[in-house]
Formats: structure tokens, C-alpha cells, sequence
């Protein structure tokens, strides 16, 4: 199968890739962030997640998040809802698109959501009822569907069902996601190639994590299959809290100078990314994890002055 011509990024760093950073950040700086993301050509940016404020406090400012974003138009401003009351906060703040995650194996779901899968598919169908009588929008993530921390490999044909489950109960795309980042390119056609099997291809998202080292060359694996939605983090923020020594998501940088080279068109101008992820990191107070970030702020303050004037 030729790769697509064009990919849809789908940025989240400002709710995955915030969520589980130990400072807290200033609603203030995070409207900023979702804003020059905006400005750089993301044409898809989850927002926040309106969740318990108990268990991530990072997002308590959802709605004042929401609400003072500058929209973008033709840009897409999802948000996390995990059940119905979730739901009903973001479509006050004002959401036309929400996102619903589930899990492939059932440690994962419990640990992480406090049910089984079965129970989750339940609270699941029922935002999507709800949302579809709202005309919302459900994008669904699916977690450890590349490898669990608590039950260690997962069975493709396990992911595939819950896959098929979430597009059924009106989802219009499933991230398949490799929460730990233990994906690599010897098993990404495995698992794609089941989901493949129960959902259209056009309706499957990858969404890697870089604990590994293999988020970029299982994304050029993906691509020959067909794949042209793939989510990353702006600098690479986030991570998993199951997983020790993550280094957070695939960054948007990488991601995206890869696709240039490749010559694959995706909308997003580099130094806008580069801006947003210097302009946050200040506030969770360490670097980005970006190599591309890294190599262009390294290469800038090694330039010279009188040619730095001539660059861009």
C-alpha cells in the first residue's frame, strides 16, 4: 500500500501532555499553548479534559481553559470526558467534539478508570447516546493495545474487538495507542492489520509514546499500512504514571519533520510547534524531550549574531 500524500496530526499535548505534569501550569499559559498550536497549523488540538479535579488536578480548569481559547477555523477542539457528567461539562464550556478512553486489557481499565472493560463499554454507550442527541462528535483512544504494565503482552484480536465496540457505539475513530511505549515496528502490522480486520482503515489512529525510542520508526511502519492520523505531543510533553521512566509522547516536532522530509503534507509549520513548546516549557520546568526542539534551540544559540539576522 502507497503512504497517504497528507496526515492529519492530532495534538494533545495540552491534555495528555500536561496532565500529568508535577507543577501546576497557569490557566493562563495553557490557553496560550492551545492557542499558538492554533497558530501553527494543528488543524486538530485536544483542549482539556473535564474530569475529577481529585484525581487530576491539572485539569480543574477545564471549563476556563475552554472557554478563553481563541477557535481556530478549521480547526477541531476536542476535550477528555470520561462519563456523562463529564460530557455535560464540556458541551457547557462549549465542546463540539469530545474524546472517550477505554483499555485493552483489564488491570489497565480497572487501575485506571475503576471498572472493567465491559462496565466501561456501558458508561461509553451512554455518553455516545447522549452525545449523538447533542450532534457532539466521540473520538475514542484505546489504551495498552500494544502491550500492558500489569498483564505484559495483549492479544491483537482483544484490541480488535474493543476497537470494534467503541466504532459501533458511534465513535467515528479509534486511537489505538501504545500507552507505555513498548510498540515497536515488528508489531505494529500485527496489531494494525487485526483492528483493520473489524474497523475501516480511514477510521484507525496510532497514538505512540517514545519510552522506547520507537515512536518515529513505528509511525513510518504505520504509514505503509495505510495509516494517515497519528496523534503526538508538542515537545514531547506527557507520559504514562504506569509507566517508570516514560518520556512522554510522540513529539509533534519530530513527528512532523519526519513527514516534511518524507513529503507527506500535514499543515503545520515547524517553527510555530517549536514557539509553543518553548513558551510552555518554561512552566513545567524542565526542556522538552523533542529532538527536533532540542537540535533547533541548540543550533540557534550556537549562531553567531550578525548571522542569526539572516535566518529564520
Amino acid at each position: 500500500m502507497s503512504r497517504p500524500g497528507r496526515v492529519r496530526v492530532v495534538e494533545v499535548g495540552p491534555r495528555d501532555g500536561l496532565q500529568n505534569e508535577a507543577a501546576t501550569i497557569p490557566t493562563a499559559q495553557k490557553i496560550a499553548f492551545v492557542d499558538q498550536l492554533s497558530a501553527a497549523g494543528l488543524s486538530v488540538i485536544e483542549v482539556t479534559a473535564f474530569v475529577s479535579p481529585k484525581w487530576v488536578p491539572q485539569m480543574a480548569d477545564a471549563a476556563e481553559v475552554y472557554a478563553g481559547i481563541t477557535k481556530r477555523g478549521g480547526t477541531r477542539y476536542p476535550a477528555l470526558v470520561p462519563n456523562l457528567a463529564g460530557l455535560e461539562r464540556a458541551v457547557a464550556a462549549g465542546a463540539s467534539e469530545i474524546a472517550i478512553f477505554a483499555a485493552s486489557s483489564e488491570t489497565f481499565s480497572r487501575k485506571n478508570i475503576n471498572q472493567s472493560i465491559d462496565e466501561s463499554m456501558v458508561t461509553y454507550r451512554a455518553v455516545c447516546e447522549r452525545a449523538a442527541a447533542l450532534g457532539i462528535a466521540v473520538r475514542a483512544y484505546l489504551s495498552t493495545a500494544f502491550g500492558c504494565p500489569f498483564e505484559g503482552p495483549v492479544d491483537p484480536r482483544r484490541v480488535a474487538g474493543v476497537a470494534e465496540a467503541l466504532i459501533a457505539m458511534g465513535a467515528f475513530e479509534v486511537a489505538v495507542s501504545d500507552t507505555i511505549g513498548i510498540a515497536h515496528p515488528g508489531q505494529v502490522p500485527t496489531v494494525v492489520s487485526a483492528v483493520a480486520a473489524r474497523v475501516p482503515l480511514d477510521r484507525i489512529a496510532l497514538h505512540f509514546h517514545d519510552t522506547r525510542g520507537t515512536a518515529l520508526a513505528n509511525v513510518l511502519t504505520a504509514l505503509d499500512l495505510g495509516i494517515a492520523t497519528f496523534d503526538s505531543s508538542a515537545g514531547g510533553l506527557g507520559g504514562c504514571p504506569y509507566a517508570p521512566g516514560a518520556t512522554g509522547n510522540l513529539a509533534t516536532e519530530d513527528l512532523v519533520y519526519m513527514l516534511d522530509g518524507l513529503g507527506i503534507e500535514t499543515g503545520i509549520t515547524l517553527d510555530g510547534v517549536v514557539a509553543a513548546s518553548a513558551q510552555i516549557a518554561a512552566y513545567v520546568g524542565h526542556a522538552p524531550a523533542s529532538r527536533y526542539f532540542r537540535a533547533v534551540r541548540a543550533a540557534r544559540a550556537s549562531t553567531p549574531p550578525d548571522d542569526r539576522r539572516s535566518s529564520s
